[in-house]
């Protein structure tokens, strides 16, 4: 019987969904809070034949996930993967490496220099984030230089050295909705579009989830950034754009509650399957 480590902080319905799905399969699911954990390796790891870490702390879940690779054990997502898609810009520098199609960004330290990239993007609106968040929290759309400047002397003044590197994203007008796709080892085996009437469609921000077809179109897309950030399990979030779709964000401890029943396909069942051939060859089959 395969033991799975289910690396966990706050139990969600997901991490309840992944413990049904490796059950089901006939894995012996070990729950490991990290926030009890003492990451020493002078004592004895739990013993796992593979770990899951879904840690809503990227912290906690990072230093978690490096202690039990370190311990010999293969973990999804590994540390490498999540190091590049828990930052904004790490991921885009990636996505660019491989020609990944995504919108223009840049990274910037001052208000002239963003002043400089902005309008050689051709003017506003602009996006700026912070190139370390999730569920679309302190994203903000500046329409204007006084927009610009308000933000960013706000992060100047009250916020966090990290918070104070400015990454810039080129605002992509998108028809009420964007794409998220749940990709396992390349493979994207779900889709939905995320509905609403404001710019930020996000689930946790009140968008609506609905079917999406995996087209192939999608489906090459996704292998390529699966392929771009290192492969896993992961949630890729799409633009819809004149030209052809455009990656926006990889997210590597995805959230799928609300995107099982839209689409009818086990997104649980799926990464646990992808978790299990990793404990049985130590790689995933192709």
């Amino acid at each position: 019987m395969t033991r799975l480590a289910l690396l966990h902080s706050t139990v969600r319905a997901e991490e309840k969904l992944l413990a049904e799905a490796a059950r089901a399969r006939g894995a012996d699911v070990r729950w490991v809070d990290i926030r009890e954990a003492v990451l020493d390796p002078r004592r004895p790891v739990p013993e796992a034949d593979v770990a899951l870490e879904r840690s809503v702390s990227t912290v906690k879940g990072g230093y978690a996930a490096s202690f039990w690779e370190a311990a010999g054990v293969p973990v999804v997502n590994s540390p490498a993967v999540a190091a590049v898609c828990r930052d904004k810009f790490a991921t885009s520098l990636a996505l660019a490496r491989a020609g990944v199609p995504e919108p223009r960004f840049a990274l910037v330290f001052n208000l002239a220099r963003a002043r400089e990239v902005i309008e050689g993007w051709g003017g506003y609106p602009a996006v700026i984030k912070p190139a370390q968040g999730s569920w679309g929290r302190l994203l903000a759309k500046v329409n204007d230089e006084d927009g610009l400047e308000a933000v960013l002397e706000h992060k100047e003044v009250l916020g966090t050295p990290p918070q104070k590197a400015f990454y810039l994203q080129e605002y992509v007008r998108k028809p009420g909705r964007d794409i998220r796709a749940f990709v396992v080892d390349g493979r994207a085996v779900a889709a939905i579009y995320r509905e609403s009437s404001h710019w930020i469609t996000n689930t946790a921000r009140g968008g609506r989830a609905g079917a999406c077809p995996v087209t192939p179109g999608l489906e090459d897309i996704c292998r390529r950034t699966s392929a771009a950030v290192g492969g896993g399990a992961l949630a890729v979030d799409l633009f819809e754009a004149p030209g052809g779709l455009l990656v926006n964000e990889v997210n590597q401890t995805m959230e799928f509650r609300n995107s099982e029943g839209p689409t009818g396909v086990s997104i649980a069942g799926a990464v646990v399957e992808y978790a299990l051939r990793l404990a049985r060859d130590g790689r995933p089959e192709r």
